[in-house]
Parts: C-alpha cells; structure tokens; sequence
C-alpha cells in the first residue's frame, strides 16, 4: 500500500499492469483446458465458455482501471490517497490492538508494527478495486448510471479472507475523488455523504464503525498535512443505527453521559460511548473523554476524544478541540453535518417518510449555519445567534443542494432476504432515486457494490433488490480450487484451518450430552494451558452458539452450576481442574452499552504471567492492570456475521442451525489466524429428524457445505408487501 502511494508513476502503472498480464495468461490456460480430455469437460463446454467470458469480463474492466489511472491525473492522485489512507489504517489498526493488549504503549510508536506485512493489498482486493475505479469516476459510466444495464459488483469471497479492507479503500478512493473534482453542477464534494454503508445486524454495524474509524482518522491526518489539496471540511464517519444503540438527539446524548457519569445504567436512549479505545493510538475511552457541546449556545456537537490526557494524539482535545475523533454517533449531529462515510442498519431507513431530516443524508439542504451546520425546512433553529462561549456570531445564510451519495455498499447481501428484503427492496427504490442528480442533462446513478461469503441465486436478488445487473468478483473458472486470486491450501502447520467434529448421544437427555461436552473441551483446553501457556489462548475461550435465547438461557444455568461443579473434579477424569471466572453472552438482551464492552473484551488473552500479576495485585488491594479473559461465551446469530476477533478457536454449536448459510458464518468466526487451527464441535440432538439427518450425513455435508446454501427470496411488489409498504410509499 505504502509502495503503490509513493512510487513514481510509471512504476506504478507497470506493476498493476502485472495483474492484468498474469490474469489474461491464466485465462488462456483455462481456455485450452476446454478441449483437453484430461480435464473431462467435453460434457460442460457451455458452462466452462461462461466461466470462462466472465473471468475475461473482469479482466478488460482491471485493464479499464488501470488505464485510468494511466491517462486521468485526478483519478491517480485518488488513488495514491487510498492507498496512503489505506497503510496507515492498517498500521494503526493493529497497533492499537497491540496496546489494548498491553503488548505495546502509546509512545513507543507505530514503527515496530510498519512493516510491510502489515501493509500490503491482498491480490483480489487491489484487483476489485482497479475493475470499479471507472465507474467510481465517470458520472455517466453504463456500468453506474445506466437504467437497466448498470452493474453492481459483488465481493464473492471466503470469511475472514479481507473483503472489507477491499471495500473501505474504495471508500477511501471515494472521498479522495470527491474533494479533487470540486464542485459539479454547483454541488461540491466536500460535503454530503460521499458513501453509504449498510448493515443488518447491530453487532455487525459497531464492528465494522470500528474499523472504518481507523480510514477516516488516516484520512483526516492525510487533510490536515495538505488542506490546500483536500480542503478544510473534516472527513467524518457517522453512526446511524436505532435509539436504542445511540441517541437520537443531543439532549439525549447529554442526559446518557450524566447518568453514566454517577454510576447508573444509561436509559433507553442509547449511549453516545461506542468506542472504548482510540483507533490510532489505542488509549482507552472512558464516558469522561466524551463531551456534549449543546445547541444554541455551542457548536451542537457530540465529541468523542481520545484517552489520551498527555495529548500527544492527534485526537485528542488537546489537538483537536471540539472535533476530536472524527466521528458522528448522534442523529442531530448527522443531520446537521453529513459526514463523508455514514454507516447504518438497513431497517433505519423504515422512518424516511416520517422523519424529513434524513433527507440532508442525500444532500437535500436550504441553507447553512456557521455554527451548527446545514439546515432543511425541518430543522427547527433560529436564523442568527449572539456570540456566545468564545465563538462568534453566527449567521443562516442559503444553500443549494449538496452531492448525493456516489457509492453504496451493502455488506453481507445474504442476510437481505425473505420478508426483510421485500421491505428494504421496496425502500431501495426510494434510496435509489434519492441518490440520482443531473449532471449535462444526464441521470447520474450511485455505484452499488455488496459482499458476502455465502449466497445462492444472487443475480435474481439483486435485480429485485437494486435494479442492476450482477457481476460476481472473483469470477470462477474451470477449477474450484483455483480462480487465480484464490487458491485453496493444503491444510498443514503454516495452514491450520478449520476440523469440524460431530457429537450424537444416542440415549442421553441432550442437557447431559451439552454438560460432559463443554466439560470435555474445556478442561481439555487448561491440559494445553498448564503445559504450553499462552501458545493454548485460541483454546481457552470457548464460543457457543444456540438457535434461540431459550437454549442459551439453559446452557448459562448449566455454565455457572452444573459444568462449573464438573470442573473441579476434572483431573479425576484424565484432565485438568479449571475454575471458570467470566462467562459471557452475545445476545439481542444485550444492551448498546454492553456490546462495545464484551467486543473489548473478548480479545484479552489467556497469559500464566498476567495471571500471576493480577492475582498479586488482588493481594495488594490494587486494581487489576489487565483484563482477566472470558471462559465462557455464548451467543446467538448476532455472532454469525462480522465478529473478527482472531483468537478465537473453539466452539460448539447446540444442534443443527437451520440455514446452511448462517452455520458457516458462525462456524467462521473461528480459527481465523495462524496461532492454531480451530475446533468447532457440533452436539446434535438424537431426538430431532433434522439433526439425526445432518448427523447421518455429516462429512459428506461438510465437504459440499457450499452447494447447500439456501436460495434467497426477494418479493419487493407482491401485494403483501405492497400491502404492509402502501402508506409508506405514498408519503415518499
């Protein structure tokens, strides 16, 4: 990344042509594969020509981008911003993990973790990038705006294989592009929402706010080193979700902190305290490093800081005063001031029609205030205000309409299905026109782009969902095993992957099968700890996953009496005694102010040396200086999709789920990293049909898990849902 944003241009250009070159060769092998009778396609010549277009489809549109970025000054100068954005998110990112983990401290630097490892493209996440530059930079790209023909891109790939990297760095590339046009049809692009992203799940959405505040601190340092290039309007990211996650209004917000502040619960508000650590330099966020400069006689804003009291972060309210992180947590404040990258869950665009303040999202404004930001006929807020706490007077002047959104993306496409996604295609339709304008006479459509690891029937769903053809990236060739971004490894010691194990307790009540199996592998998992220390963290904490909260609830009663008692005793079993202290849940119970919290915690890890130390301090009366990790963590499907915490390698599943798609996302959130291969343990129940079947059929499924995806279904315009959507739709 580091590389691609400094070298000059010609190497730069040679070295992405390279791609484009070795893709065209591997296609020609495909090709002659065809009429090889070894390869035993005579009988599928058709569907290996199809397989065979596609993957020549993506490799015209990479050499499209490339040749952009050849010919096209302002879309290189973009690009060299998304990569230099890019290798600092990557950088930071991981040294503030390594400092919420004690491994390292706020002043010792990012140098010993910018390494470029650490730093480098994965090849299909530079290559998706390259193939949607040109319909990212030209407005009237068919690929972008055509009406029937235009084409979202879907990031087809494994879990846990990098696809949100690939899509914040067009995001990145987005933001960049947007300042260095400068104003079209006299709406500048320096304002406004530049990209939308979407989620479904409100687990997923924080995880990933996380993430993204990472790019946009890298951004925001890139700005503030060059205004004169990128201007002086901060890149923010927003957080749109419900009121019971973040706070809708200011007053809120305020009231939330107070509460927090004299040691009671937040109320049903929602809390304004979504990060817990810096995401530059990692430094803990407290409720005290929060400020709520309330409208009219402040600037109106909810400012996260970072921990940092010395002030030696550049977020910090030392350096930054009243801005802070760059982040937006609070609907009045997203409102007022559109940040650049806004994230949400699908379901908060239900109150468009009830709510005319969301039309600021998409740039539809009347005026501006110098001191709480732009205005709608909705926004309640006088026309001028006196000087007041050091700030001058502030005035409403007009404005005319801001630049729509030019890139949405819509993570984890399988979960918009069944009646979910007949509402949300129906509201699509809506977004879709909101985010159209007229550049020269002609409509200017937004990019869409989706991701997802399992999905089935995908072409129809997204013609029902965006009205837009589908091209699915990588493309596959002849090989299963090999479509040139991707290969499938030999699992060994450099690749430990993932085992999949069945249990089925003919005869036994099911509760007693769940005791002597979490018995088994977690006194099992301290046998590794005792003898190899920390080498045995991935093991220590084990995940389990339940269909309902009811089978949950039972499994915790079982967890903190009956499997807590077994474990005593379990070196009379050939094992090792082990006492569980934390034991967890991810679950819709769970409140806002929880989740920030249990994600944070759930990367602590199991270390002899920290025990010790903390155990010492106990005795000394002092307060705990690391995290004693969780033993026990049980969850639903809130933890399916987006839940990348690395040191994860055990867990068990309490019978079969009921989609194919949702048990390989939970079953990925295991053994992601080298540090071990990952165990997940599946206890059927001998008494369930469905179970003993899966069960009967266990290694043959496993083996062809992918092929069993469910189909989605998508019916945005049957009368049901017309039916349901009919008030909705007129008001819109």
């Amino acid at each position: 990344m580091k590389n691609l944003a400094e070298m000059p241009k010609p190497e730069l250009i040679a070295s992405l042509r390279r791609i484009e070159i070795a893709f065209g060769l591997w296609i020609e092998a495909e090709t002659s594969k065809i009429a090889n009778p070894s390869e035993k396609l005579t009988e599928h010549q058709a569907a290996a020509h199809c397989a065979v277009d596609g993957c020549d489809r993506a490799r015209q549109r990479i050499k499209a981008g490339i040749e952009l970025l050849d010919k096209d000054s302002m879309a290189e100068e973009a690009f060299r911003f998304a990569n230099h954005a890019m290798s600092q998110q990557r950088v930071h990112t991981i040294f503030s993990r390594k400092v919420r983990k004690k491994e390292l401290k706020p002043e010792d630097g990012t140098s010993a973790v910018d390494l470029p490892e650490n730093r480098s493209w994965r090849l299909f996440q530079l290559a998706f990038i390259l193939l949607n530059l040109p319909s990212l930079t030209n407005l009237h790209d068919p690929e972008r705006s055509h009406e029937t023909d235009a084409i979202a891109d879907l990031l087809w790939f494994a879990t846990g294989g990098g696809k949100t990297e690939a899509y914040l760095g067009l995001t990145a590339y987005t933001l960049a592009l947007r300042r260095l046009q400068g104003p079209i049809n006299g709406r500048a692009g320096d304002h406004g929402v530049a990209v939308l992203m979407r989620y479904t799940l409100r687990l997923l959405t924080l995880q990933q706010f996380q993430r993204a505040a990472a790019l946009l601190c890298a951004c925001e340092v890139i700005r503030l080193s060059n205004e004169s290039k990128w201007g002086t309007t901060t890149f923010r990211l927003g957080l749109w979700v419900g009121r019971n996650t973040t706070p809708n209004t200011l007053s809120t917000a305020a009231e939330s902190l107070r509460q927090g502040r004299v040691g009671g619960r937040p109320h049903l508000g929602g809390t304004p305290h979504q990060i817990t650590s810096c995401p530059w330099c990692g430094t803990e966020i407290r409720e005290m490093h929060l400020r709520v400069y309330e409208a009219p006689s402040d600037v109106g804003r909810c400012v996260t800081y970072c921990g940092d009291n010395l002030g030696r972060c550049e977020f910090s309210e030392a350096k930054a005063p009243k801005e802070g992180l760059p982040v937006m947590v609070v609907d009045e404040d997203i409102y007022r001031r559109p940040p650049a990258l806004l994230i949400a869950t699908v379901d908060k665009f239900a109150q468009m029609p009830w709510k005319g303040e969301t039309q600021m999202l998409f740039g539809q404004v009347n005026g501006v205030c110098s001191r709480h930001g732009f205005r709608s006929p909705e926004i309640a807020d006088a026309n001028s205000h006196p000087a007041r706490n050091r700030l001058p007077k502030a005035q409403t002047v007009p404005h005319g309409p801001l630049r729509p959104p030019d890139l949405i993306i819509q993570d984890e496409l399988h979960l918009i299905s069944g009646p979910l996604g007949s509402m949300v295609a129906l509201y699509e339709t809506a977004i879709d026109e909101l985010c159209s304008w007229e550049v020269n006479g002609k409509r200017v459509r937004p990019k869409v782009i989706a991701s997802t690891a399992t999905i089935s029937r995908a072409p129809d769903q997204v013609r029902k969902l965006f009205v837009r053809k589908l091209e699915v990236f990588p493309p596959q060739g002849t090989n299963i095993q090999d479509s040139f971004f991707a290969i499938q490894r030999e699992i060994g010691q450099e690749h430990p992957g993932r085992r999949y194990l069945g249990i089925c307790a003919f005869g036994r009540r099911y509760p007693v099968a769940m005791i002597r199996t979490y018995v088994a592998h977690l006194a099992a998992a301290q046998v590794l700890y005792d003898q190899y220390d920390s080498l045995a963290d991935p093991w220590m904490t084990l995940a389990g996953y339940f269909n309902s909260i009811r089978e949950l609830a039972g499994t915790r009663r079982l967890v903190e009496d009956d499997i807590r008692a077994r474990l005593r005793d379990a070196d009379q079993r050939g094992l090792a005694k082990r006492r569980v202290r934390a034991v967890e849940e991810l679950t819709s119970r769970k409140s806002g102010t929880d989740i920030p919290r249990i994600l944070e915690r759930l990367e602590a890890r199991f270390n002899q040396a920290l025990e010790a130390q903390r155990a010492q301090e106990r005795k000394d009366g002092k307060p705990p200086s690391s995290t004693t990790p969780y033993d026990v963590v049980l969850a639903t499907n809130m933890i399916s999709v987006g839940v990348d915490v690395d040191r994860l390698g055990m867990m068990l599943v309490a019978g079969q789920p009921k989609n194919t798609s949702e048990y390989i996302q939970a079953t990925s959130r295991i053994g992601r990293s080298s540090s071990g291969p990952g165990l997940v343990c599946t206890v059927y129940n001998w008494a369930r049909p469905r179970d003993l079947s899966h069960y009967e059929r266990f290694e043959h499924y496993h083996e062809t898990f992918y092929k069993h995806v469910e189909p989605l279904s998508v019916t945005p315009f049957s009368s049901r849902a017309l039916d349901r959507m009919g008030r909705t739709t007129q008001c819109q």
